[in-house]
């Protein structure tokens, strides 16, 4: 431990905040991603993140020194967010949400209607934390849409081991520590936590990695689908999407899969007399829209965020959110005519 931060503990300890703030603040985003993956949901996580520093400040006086005030921060924060699921009154499923539009039979329901998109003007400096050894995942893979909500299946204790492991790379020891469990204990719960997560992300294979983030190639294939989208063109839609694409719309827990079911649920719900328009963002380390539909008067009112999982040259996921979460990327909930 520096001569620098045992003062500040030492000032946080008699009472200083601005001195509590100091050591928690470079921990803050890193931390607020972590409680992210293990609830999935901006919201809670955000809440989670105050849980924390709240505790952290009430229990500094108790803070002995024996782990680094960064290892000690993530087990307050994963404690919080093991008592957080184990209350948790999650974001229920809702019904179809556009007026005079029919919805055709889903190909599945989804489980994790709970699932809110994390913007990447947040992601700064969170994701390009130093990793203990053990760490398996890149901190980019394992932010994504489709990691997070494998996450979200596994029991409780198997998430927070896996994440602590695999994404943080921490030793079992350590781990075991943060749990007050055995090293034991984690080893067999990591390992059902591995298969349980296998089974939930499809194979990767010989899959086409996604273009690098804000290249040439990411812009060209999202204006492809943005010029699909407006048009209502099917089959220009469908000619970017893999054979196993799928979409899902959180909370609403319909889940459409497989380019025929894509195509039909697109032949349903897009209207070429509709005037649509798009607001590029990022959210998870992935492209997304905010999108907007404009009134007679002019004037374009959001109806969700889109975002999209690339592979290659195609799409092979589409999630859209409702228009609560525009706030969070800075986008207002309607554009002037």
């Amino acid at each position: 431990m520096g001569t620098a931060t045992a003062d500040l503990i030492s000032r946080a300890r008699a009472g200083d905040g601005d001195a509590f703030r100091a050591l928690t603040e470079p921990y803050r985003r890193e931390l607020h991603v972590h409680c992210y993956r293990m609830l999935g949901s901006f919201q809670d996580a955000e809440d989670a993140l105050q849980d924390t520093l709240l505790s952290a400040w009430r229990g500094i006086a108790a803070y002995e020194g024996r782990a680094s005030v960064r290892t000690w921060l993530y087990r307050i924060a994963t404690n919080q967010c093991l008592d957080a699921l184990r209350s948790a009154s999650r974001r229920p499923a809702v019904p179809w949400d556009i007026p005079d539009v029919e919805p055709p039979e889903p190909s599945r329901l989804g489980e994790v209607v709970w699932l809110e998109p994390f913007p990447d003007t947040l992601l700064d400096g969170a994701v390009s934390v130093p990793l203990g050894p053990e760490a398996r995942y890149e901190q980019t893979e394992a932010i994504s849409l489709a990691f997070v909500t494998a996450l979200q299946v596994l029991p409780s204790r198997q998430l927070a081991v896996l994440i602590l492991r695999d994404v943080l790379g921490y030793h079992a020891n350590e781990v075991a520590d943060m749990l007050d469990t055995t090293v034991d204990t984690v080893t067999s719960a990591l390992k059902r936590a591995r298969a349980g997560l296998q089974r939930q992300l499809p194979p990767t294979g010989d899959r086409e990695p996604p273009p690098a983030a804000g290249s040439s190639a990411e812009q060209a294939l999202v204006a492809k689908f943005v010029r699909a989208y407006a048009s209502g063109d099917i089959d220009a839609l469908v000619a970017l999407l893999t054979d196993d694409i799928y979409v899902s719309m959180p909370p609403i827990p319909l889940e459409y899969r497989g380019r025929a079911d894509v195509a039909r649920f697109y032949a349903t719900i897009l209207r070429r007399d509709w005037t649509y328009e798009f607001v590029p963002t990022r959210a998870n380390g992935q492209p997304a829209l905010a999108t907007y539909l404009r009134a007679p008067t002019g004037i374009r009112h959001g109806i969700g965020l889109v975002v999209l999982t690339l592979r290659g040259d195609r799409i092979s996921a589409i999630t859209r959110f409702d228009t609560s979460v525009l706030a969070w990327f800075g986008m207002p909930r309607s554009l002037p005519g």
